[in-house]
């Protein structure tokens, strides 16, 4: 028997929360992982997995739930209210992830170890000025007037898509960190596919939020 279009939209919708319910759970649960893994403070390298994680796993994947109709958090908020969750939240996501990158780098300078010299560290680097890059592209969206040129909407459309390559570069560094001597040797077994799962599942739901606020934004203009 063929459904309806009320009830594939209603499935559709179920789905969609379902997804962003378990991508809630995935941004806390994985930098939690990490963080028994890591045991922050038995070493200077223990603090980079847990900032890398509480910046590209937890913080950076809540900051973009924020627009989302169905799972966000705060979605009985006013969107100004959620534009500043979303500021605060990435401006905290960059800052973890600086933070993960210096320690990084102080402690292959004490260990007299090389310096991006690895798909993760190259990735990694890339992910953290990439970052860095999108919160200053998003000043524009406080002061519009800047880029006379260009509507609001093409602004936020522009956001939202470089936004979108910018979590995937941090889910790909947090993907190849998982590939590491350290973290292979700790995490074994079905344990390590679960763990790469979890980049997988919030970028899916990610893709799948940016593309329907641009496939929304594309029915309102005709």
């Amino acid at each position: 028997m063929a459904l309806t279009a009320e009830t594939e939209s209603r499935l559709y919708r179920s789905l969609r929360v379902a997804a962003g319910a378990a991508a809630h759970l995935v941004a806390l649960g994985f930098p939690a992982a990490v963080a028994v893994l890591a045991r922050p403070g038995s070493s200077l390298f223990s603090w980079h997995p847990l900032l890398m994680a509480l910046a590209f796993s937890f913080l950076m994947t809540e900051a973009l739930l924020i627009f989302s109709p169905e799972t966000s958090l705060l979605r009985s908020f006013s969107r100004k209210v959620r534009v500043r969750a979303h500021w605060a939240l990435q401006l905290l996501a960059l800052l973890c992830a600086l933070l993960g990158l210096g320690i990084i780098t102080y402690n292959k300078h004490l260990n007299g170890k090389g310096h991006f010299v690895t798909w993760h560290g190259l990735t990694g680097l890339l992910a953290v000025l990439y970052a860095g890059g999108q919160c200053a592209g998003g000043v524009l969206l406080l002061y519009p007037k800047l880029m006379k040129n260009w509507t609001l909407a093409k602004l936020k459309l522009y956001h939202a898509t470089s936004g979108l390559v910018g979590y995937l570069l941090g889910c790909a560094s947090l993907m190849l960190g998982m590939c590491s001597l350290w973290f292979t040797t700790t995490v074994t077994g079905a344990s390590w596919y679960l763990a790469m799962l979890c980049p997988l599942v919030t970028s899916l739901v990610i893709m799948n939020q940016v593309s329907n606020a641009y496939l929304y934004r594309k029915r309102s203009q005709h």
